[in-house]
């Protein structure tokens, strides 16, 4: 029987380890639990390493969903066993709620929590040791596979399996999915850079460089 709303079907915390080969500590590494206390900082007693590019009020909460994983093993068979959730670091899964159904800006109830989508993930060379693929970011990348990161609204306990309820969607024509189709090409669209700068819940670095890139485009 087809579930009519999504659960939380994984949540994970991650203490700092060591990334192979060349030694970096990371907060990737991530290990299930059934439940979990989550404050405005994100997932108590997670962790991140390189705090300039992770973390913090706008990348609290990281959902990935396991949809993508049988395309990620079928892609690098070598790294099949790695393709589990958990395995790109998040701290949520819950399937179904891929880029192509989740937009900036919607607000998720689950459990005593909510959550508000800020922004997609940049995928970046740790996946690639992590797996041991030197192409595996270039995929996520080119078919825009990333999922992405929540503000913390309202703090509480969440308990894997809980339902969630979408409490609002103020841009509902703007999914993950379209963010990166928006986004990538060599020289976007201009209007269409701006509006998705202006769309509500957009975390606040990114609606300036988008700004700031249309800004130049229109220049010439």
């Amino acid at each position: 029987m087809r579930r009519t709303r999504p659960t939380v079907d994984h949540l994970f915390i991650g203490v700092l380890r060591t990334l192979e080969p060349e030694g970096q500590r990371t907060g990737l590494f991530k290990d299930p639990v059934a439940r979990a206390m989550v404050r405005r900082p994100g997932l108590v007693g997670d962790h991140q390493a390189d705090h300039h590019y992770h973390g913090g009020p706008d990348k609290a909460v990281h959902q990935y969903p396991p949809d993508h994983y049988p395309r990620i093993a079928a892609r690098f068979p070598a790294a099949a066993h790695h393709a589990v959730p958990g395995a790109m670091g998040e701290n949520l899964a819950s399937a179904g709620m891929t880029e192509r159904t989740v937009c900036i800006g919607d607000r998720y109830r689950m459990g005593e929590v909510e959550l508000e989508v800020s922004q997609p993930r940049t995928p970046c060379w740790k996946l690639d040791h992590r797996f041991g693929e030197d192409r595996l970011s270039q995929l996520v990348r080119a078919e825009r596979i990333t999922d992405g990161y929540y503000r913390v609204i309202r703090e509480g306990l969440v308990e894997r399996g809980a339902a969630i309820t979408l409490r609002a969607r103020p841009n509902p024509d703007w999914t993950l999915d379209r963010f990166w189709a928006v986004v990538t090409p060599h020289r976007p669209e201009p209007d269409e850079l701006q509006a998705l700068a202006d769309t509500v819940g957009l975390a606040a670095d990114w609606a300036q460089r988008l700004r700031d890139r249309a800004a130049l485009l229109r220049r010439g």
